[in-house]
């Protein structure tokens, strides 16, 4: 399992990911299960875009900020998972240095966008619930555009620091990475030099994301119960906590896994936990996601409706 070598620093040229399970009898069940996961994955988010895309009344902030989520959830369960499938259905756990520091790039690009989203989203519900009258002059074309620019801008500066950050350590001997894909703590352990300066600076870029992303969703959260408790009708009530409960679930789950995996140093995991928790925001809640936001969404019901309506009207003029 590791990379035969006579001198310690003789450096590794590639990763051994050993996977969710070593056991041969469990291969065939998680494959299955990863596909449909996967398969469920893509065509929730594929569909969600879609959806916002054709239907004029989904051309909202909420909705642009939702396809834009959609795309992170597509992105990252794309990077994971294929290589995870590969391993469980073929063996193919092998992978090349560079093809390791890619997918740890882009794992972390779309991880990190879909934080400051999610934080977009809170602003966007904020103004929705505080600013009612004002909205449409809060949540401007360009207000928004800047928004998931600033989003995207972070991803790329997160992503190529921390890259920089855990390849600039010398890797040599071990190979192994006790993890179904190149994750930056379970890469950084199999480092063979000193990585505590490394492991601060982690944990210092994933504290600033994740809390002044959290800051955010709180402050404007707090403003939007402080109004919400003042709403006299119960209709009024009703539609406010609705817009934002399901905002506040898929809030809950995602930075509930990433404060678990990233705000720790990497001596501190425990590698099957670490697993766990990951299979968490690698794969559930990308499909998690849109069924979130749709299933008792009235609007996104309706565009679906919509669709199909427009479908079966376009297939009896053809056929």
């Amino acid at each position: 399992m590791q990379i035969p070598s006579m001198k310690n620093n003789t450096e590794v040229k590639e990763f051994i990911l050993l996977g969710l399970a070593t056991a041969p009898e469990l291969q065939g069940p998680l494959f299955l299960m990863f596909t449909l996961i996967f398969l469920i994955t893509l065509l929730g988010n594929l569909g969600m875009m879609a959806l916002i895309l054709l239907d004029s009344r989904l051309h909202t902030p909420m909705y642009f900020f939702l396809s834009n989520l959609s795309l992170m959830d597509f992105g990252y369960s794309s990077t994971v998972t294929p290589k995870v499938m590969a391993g469980l259905l073929i063996g193919d756990k092998v992978i090349s240095y560079n093809a390791c520091a890619a997918q740890m790039f882009f794992f972390l690009f779309f991880a990190t966008v879909e934080n400051y989203l999610l934080a977009s989203m809170a602003y966007d519900r904020y103004a929705a619930v505080c600013k009612p009258l004002h909205y449409t002059t809060t949540m401007t074309t360009g207000v928004c555009a800047r928004l998931a620019i600033g989003s995207y801008v972070f991803g790329f500066l997160t992503a190529a620091f921390d890259i920089g950050n855990t390849f600039s350590l010398s890797f040599c001997m071990s190979n192994v990475v006790h993890h179904f894909f190149c994750d930056s703590p379970a890469v950084m352990t199999l480092a063979c030099s000193d990585k505590d300066i490394n492991e601060l600076i982690l944990v210092l870029i994933s504290s600033f994301n994740i809390f002044f992303a959290i800051l955010i969703i709180l402050i404007s959260y707090v403003f939007i119960f402080i109004t919400v408790l003042k709403i006299q009708s119960g209709e009024g009530y009703q539609k406010a906590l609705s817009t934002c409960a399901f905002h506040l679930v898929a809030v809950s789950i995602f930075y509930g896994t990433v404060i678990v995996m990233y705000l720790q140093p990497s001596s501190s995991h425990s590698m099957d936990t670490d697993k766990i928790v990951s299979v968490f925001y690698t794969m559930v809640i990308p499909m998690l996601n849109p069924m979130v936001y749709s299933l008792r969404n009235k609007e996104v019901r309706n565009a679906i409706k919509n669709v199909v309506e427009k479908a079966k009207y376009f297939l009896g003029v053809v056929f």
